[in-house]
């Protein structure tokens, strides 16, 4: 299947909201174009050019900068001598608290082995038994079996990303680096047409341009950028959940952000991308100790150190706040300096940078945001409720992680649901036409409308970036309640508001003298952002946060990784469902509760094989 045939039409605009960014200056075509170069990204991204489509790559930064690249543990998939799949179900279906898709996890965790031997046929190699020759598996938090391969010790995520990136270099796809994806293009019916995006530095292309093609999948990763400390890249700020938002789609689960229990504790007041510890540690036998040297989880679970996240990260808060500490310790010095140097060389080495000796000492360690459970809401064939729209990968809610991801699925749900995206694209058609006949393709558009004018988003200044960040982590971090959250969202309220053009001058009435007006929550008191990349990332980390904050005020519950101080109970009979949010047309939120845990269906498409 080739590419559209280039034409002079101009680029058609997203109907609904959009960005304040300049019109696109130059445009290219193509089949799809997937955005992010993680492995979802660049799976999907593969599948779709063997299939015969042209594909281009889009990614902020370089080709192997996402997040992928820091992944440490490994990856979770059935190979082991004893393990199977429904075994790896029962474990993801526990950590997810109940909110797990189960067919989305069988899926999962079916599909998964296979897809992990193809990613070993694309070129990733995984340690493997000096004896035996077999993959080595390890443990890690929720699991009961060694599931997780791992490559370079403590490297995965860099291997992955070196064998893919490879890959599609010598595949010859079409990349784009350094490029912010502004927002959805659209056709006059509502269908996918498209992205805008702003190319940053030297390249082929450069400033506002687009990417016309029929199929967009979006792979941009997470959105940990909006606390102030996160293991997340400085890349990670929810453009693909925000482009979903302000293109009508829906998102879920957004109150389920992961802090990663073992974060290396820089300070109290450290931000920005801190050094991560990887479960791995814990799962080859390491302690968590407070400052004393007692081991705190014994008796909190019965896999003690090596239980599901949320659970851990909760023992760690309770213990700091019962001794007044700021961080706790991570005891792994019966490892040996061999072990050490063999199995955790990327870890020894942060560590070390940072002052701290992990063969001779304990590590300092922290909770710290690491993962959105939740996002754009997909199928199990990564459909949005937007025809032609994609998702996979962190931005997209699959049902997979429920209310707590199970370590180590990431990099497997990545893998998997590229795989089904680009078996439906192919199967589809460039052209949206259904090639397995069965006349009832997303393609299938309605009847076309007259094109609206959309609506500008107006942007925030980028010096609001650090006080949204300290807004989330001081109210919807790790302990929530209806206080802390009620304030963050007056707080981002009143960032939102202080970008509203101001109101056209009318003649004063007549008033008695009283109290100047609050700054805070006065339309148009800040000036105007001027458009550009920091400015676009600060506008769409405050429409992600305002969502995050929405949905875990709505949920009075403590669910996952979701801690409520104020309802500190699971409530199935209220809560044993999911939120539903999107952007109104006159960007107001709209929450709606789910019947059940069952999502609705995405499109007429959902069911069909």
């Amino acid at each position: 299947m080739t590419a559209r045939p280039r034409h002079p039409a101009p680029v058609p605009p997203a109907p609904g909201i959009r960005l304040d960014a300049p019109a696109p200056g130059w445009a290219i075509d193509a089949d799809v174009v997937v955005v992010g170069s993680g492995v979802a990204g660049l799976t999907a991204a593969l599948r779709c050019a063997a299939a015969g489509l042209s594909t281009v790559v889009v990614t902020k930064a370089r080709l192997d900068d996402g997040s992928t690249r820091w992944a440490q543990g490994g990856i979770a998939a059935a190979l082991g001598e004893g393990d199977s799949p429904e075994q790896h179900l029962a474990d993801t279906l526990v950590a997810g608290a109940g909110l797990c898709d189960e067919d989305a996890v069988r899926l999962l965790v079916t599909e998964g082995p296979g897809a992990v031997r193809r990613l070993i046929a694309t070129g990733a190699h995984f340690d493997t038994s000096p004896e035996t020759g077999e993959i080595e598996l390890t443990r890690e938090g929720g699991h009961h079996r060694r599931r997780i391969a791992h490559a370079g010790g403590d490297a995965t995520g860099a291997e992955i990303s070196r064998a893919l990136v490879e890959a599609v270099r010598t595949a010859g796809l079409r990349t784009i680096e350094n490029a912010l994806v502004l927002d959805l293009l659209t056709d006059t019916a509502g269908r996918t047409a498209g992205i805008s995006l702003h190319v940053m530095g030297e390249g082929q292309h450069d400033g506002v341009g687009a990417v016309r093609a029929p199929a967009v999948v979006l792979a941009t990763g997470g959105m940990g950028q909006i606390f102030s400390a996160t293991t997340n890249p400085a890349v990670s700020t929810g453009d693909g959940v925000a482009l979903a938002l302000r293109a009508g789609a829906e998102v879920s689960d957004l109150e389920f952000v992961q802090f990663h229990p073992t974060v290396l504790f820089l300070g109290t007041g450290s931000e920005g991308q801190q050094p991560l510890v990887s479960e791995a540690v814990r799962g080859e036998g390491a302690h968590l100790v407070d400052a004393s040297g007692t081991r705190f989880m014994l008796g909190q679970h019965e896999l003690a150190e090596l239980a599901p996240r949320d659970i851990v990260a909760k023992a760690i808060m309770r213990r700091m706040r019962e001794q007044g500490a700021d961080h706790m310790y991570l005891d792994a010095r019966h490892f040996g300096a061999e072990m050490w140097e063999h199995r955790f060389p990327t870890i020894l080495a942060a560590c070390r940078a940072h002052g701290i000796d992990p063969v001779s000492e304990p590590i300092p360690v922290a909770p710290a945001a690491h993962y959105a459970s939740g996002g754009v809401r997909t199928d199990s064939y990564g459909r949005t409720t937007v025809p032609g729209l994609y998702a996979c990968g962190e931005v997209a809610c699959t049902g997979v992680h429920g209310a707590n991801r199970l370590a180590s699925n990431s990099l497997l749900e990545g893998l998997v649901f590229a795989e089904r995206i680009a078996a439906d694209i192919a199967r589809v058609g460039a052209d949206g036409a259904d090639s397995d006949g069965d006349g009832t393709a997303s393609g299938d558009a309605p009847a076309p409308v007259p094109a609206t004018a959309p609506t500008v988003l107006p942007l925030i200044d980028p010096g609001a970036r650090a006080r949204i960040q300290r807004i989330m982590s001081l109210g919807a971090g790790v302990l929530r309640s209806a206080e802390s959250l009620t304030e963050a969202a007056r707080a981002l309220e009143a960032i939102r508001a202080e970008a509203e053009p101001a109101p056209a001058p009318t003649a004063p009435a007549p008033t008695k003298p009283g109290p100047a007006p609050d700054p805070d929550t006065v339309s148009g008191t800040a000036k105007p952002a001027v458009p550009g990349v920091d400015a676009w990332e600060t506008t769409n980390l405050l429409c992600v946060a305002r969502v995050l904050t929405a949905a875990a005020l709505e949920r009075e519950e403590t669910r996952g990784c979701h801690w409520r101080e104020d309802r500190p109970d699971r409530d199935d009979r209220a809560w044993h469902r999911h939120l539903v949010i999107r952007l109104a047309p006159d960007r107001t939120l709209v929450v709606h509760r789910t019947e059940s845990t069952a999502f609705p269906p995405t499109s007429s498409r959902e069911h069909q094989p």
